[in-house]
């Protein structure tokens, strides 16, 4: 489909990338990844055709078209957000409007003339295409596609004019979503889009017909969506099969060889150089030592590259607060006649990593700010604990800043403890390399300033943290810094973010705020998920099922109690017992199946074959995955059960 060749490209000086041979196919979904500054955005843009290479070919197949999503900066205006969506069909439009003229023609013409006939054939012919590609459907198409990317049905005759530039991106990505191009070039789609958003997200593109790149800093997206990675490392282009997971482990296997390959190559290298040093004015050698000569200038060189450094800091550890931090009793906001939520009980205890989650709009933001005192309550009690320190990052926190401070000379004084090379390493992982840590913070972007008020906050931090959006601006590893910051940190942490990986990784709990209340979920965003999607009740089910039925001596009727309760009561019947044991015995033996198979296939995955047996093994291997993890969530049940 798409085709580079020897293709090489410059950022001024900088060489990005050099020799690359890449083919990209019709049914790829790749991955781009690589460090900063490596030319990830600059090749989508080869690829879409809106910069061209310095050496090299591209080849585009014919008929191909490719729709490109910069990261921002597109605006929309002067058309409601249904007719600029709409407008993507505009051939299908105008294929609709001359159907009706020509109904509207048959019905004066005589229906034996031979004009009718041609008029006749004509409409015959653009209703076959025109329901060929799907155009009876348009509208809810459109309307499928703006619901899942979070605009409401209200906003839908409102003009693009009047949204904020996320929301813009959004209606952008709607339009290429809805144009279906053979190969979709996204750059950090996720960007601008919620929990919900991006979930759906995921799933249109698990569907989507045709090739596509993307460029994501979200691990979970990445590991859903792509079936290879391709890397910029080195100068060159590796396309790994499978996800990011199964990338992050090969490209540790490709750099073993290659650092076992750079040490052989220097080893021969020392050999001929000993050799020629040795025997250069001797006559004798004089054939040995010129073959050799020529050897060592044919030798291509293996270079290593500097890998980034991993940042270990220990953050400074908060003092102790009270067993409980905070507390909501009863509690309502309300903007005027708008209402938030009312009727919101929770208790958040020392050590509690919280996750807020819920559609835009829909008051995470507005329960922080009630939570760091920011705004107040409309009714109800709030209650902060014992030695309770409140620490607060808000989404537009770079306003807090001194603008006239230089970088360095700020964090110097947050952290005075600290020196030079430990805040320059800290300041080069949040992005802020070379000179960038001498600037002043009045000349950074607001994602810039966000960044940095972040990292100064961790620097010294209180020992109760509200961070709203905080992986906003970062990389994967900031965000691995982040999380290894907030993972050793004794305090209390309540968050929000889009990050589904963060969360996974971070929340032990996660509180879903929506439709005027805030419901608590024990566990991470998976097992929030999971309890939303009706696997509690499925649980409780296998679990009945999994106990024998009621012996005679039990009671029959209605009153019979529950297989939980009756687990967790001193004395159960030795036949249940018995059935579940067995049944534990067997799960564990399904479980140990299924693991070897995943095995099997994840070893399939690493020797690529063609895309078709890919596809085939990617499939199975995620079915296989959901099977293990069914399993093994009812044989941890009924473990419970029989423990307690």
């Amino acid at each position: 489909m798409i085709q580079l060749s020897s293709a090489g490209k410059r950022f001024g000086h900088k060489l990005l990338f050099e020799g690359v041979d890449w083919m990209i196919t019709s049914r790829d979904r790749i991955g781009l990844v690589g460090a900063n500054g490596t030319g990830k955005s600059t090749l989508m843009k080869v690829l879409a055709g809106l910069e061209t290479l310095d050496y090299g070919s591209v080849s585009i197949g014919k008929g191909i078209s490719a729709g490109y999503l910069p990261q921002d900066g597109l605006t929309l205006s002067g058309k409601t957000v249904f007719a600029e969506c709409m407008s993507v069909f505009s051939e299908l439009r105008s294929m609709e409007q001359e159907m009706e003229q020509l109904t509207a023609s048959m019905s004066e013409l005589d229906s034996t003339s031979s004009e009718y006939m041609q008029v006749a054939d004509r409409y015959h012919r653009l209703e076959h295409e025109f329901q060929a590609r799907d155009g009876y459907a348009i509208e809810a198409q459109v309307g499928n596609v703006l619901g899942g990317l979070g605009f409401r049905k209200e906003d839908w005759n409102r003009l693009t004019d009047e949204f904020s530039g996320g929301w813009q991106m959004r209606l952008a990505l709607a339009k290429l979503l809805l144009q279906q191009p053979n190969l979709l070039l996204l750059d950090e789609p996720t960007n601008h889009l919620d929990l919900e958003a991006r979930n759906w997200l995921e799933e249109y593109l698990t569907h989507y017909p045709n090739a596509f790149v993307l460029i994501s800093h979200d691990r979970y997206f990445l590991d859903i969506t792509v079936n290879r990675i391709a890397e910029i490392w080195n100068k060159r282009i590796t396309v790994y099969p499978g996800n990011y997971e199964k990338y992050l482990s090969q490209k540790t296997q490709r750099l073993e060889q290659l650092e076992a390959a750079y040490r052989n190559q220097r080893d021969r290298i020392e050999q001929l150089e000993m050799f020629i040093n040795r025997f250069r004015y001797q006559a004798t050698k004089a054939k040995q030592v010129q073959s050799r000569i020529k050897e060592l200038e044919r030798i291509e060189r293996i270079e290593i590259p500097e890998e980034e450094r991993t940042i270990h800091f220990s953050f400074p550890q908060p003092k102790q607060s009270g067993r409980i931090v905070a507390e909501f009793q009863n509690v309502a906001k309300a903007y005027g006649e708008k209402l938030v939520f009312r009727g919101v009980n929770f208790m958040i205890e020392r050590g509690d990593r919280i996750a807020l989650v819920g559609v835009n709009g829909a008051g995470k933001s507005t329960l922080i700010k009630l939570l760091a005192g920011e705004e107040k309550l409309t009714e109800g009690e709030y209650k902060l604990g014992h030695n309770v320190q409140v620490g607060y990052f808000a989404q537009d926190q770079y306003k807090e800043l001194d603008v006239s401070a230089r970088v360095m000379d700020d964090l110097g004084r947050a952290a005075p403890k600290s020196g030079e090379t430990e805040l320059r390493s800290l300041l080069g992982c949040f992005l802020f390399s070379g000179d960038d840590a001498f600037k002043k913070i009045g000349v950074l972007s607001g994602g810039e300033r966000n960044r940095y008020a972040l990292l100064r906050m961790l620097l010294d931090p209180a020992n109760f943290l509200l961070l709203d959006e905080p992986t906003n601006h970062l990389d994967m590893r900031a965000k691995d810094v982040l999380l290894d910051a907030l993972a050793a940190y004794t305090g209390t942490v309540v968050f929000v973010s889009h990050d589904r990986y963060f969360i996974d990784k971070l929340a032990t709990r996660v509180f879903e705020v929506g439709d005027g209340r805030v419901e608590v979920y024990p566990g991470n965003y998976e097992d929030f998920m999971w309890r939303k999607q009706g696997g509690a009740e499925v649980l409780q089910e296998t679990i009945a099922k999994s106990v024998a039925k009621p012996s005679v001596a039990e009671p029959s009727n209605g009153n019979r109690p529950s297989a939980s309760s009756e687990a967790k009561g001193k004395r159960m019947n030795p036949i249940k017992r018995k059935q579940m044991e067995e049944r534990v015995q067997e799960l564990e033996t399904e479980i140990a199946e299924l693991e070897t198979v995943i095995a099997e296939h994840e070893t399939s995955l690493l020797t690529f074959v063609s895309a078709e047996e890919t596809e085939r093994l990617s499939r199975e291997l995620k079915d296989h995955q959901a099977d293990h993890q069914k399993r093994l969530a009812e044989w941890e049940a009924l473990s419970e059960a029989l423990q307690a």
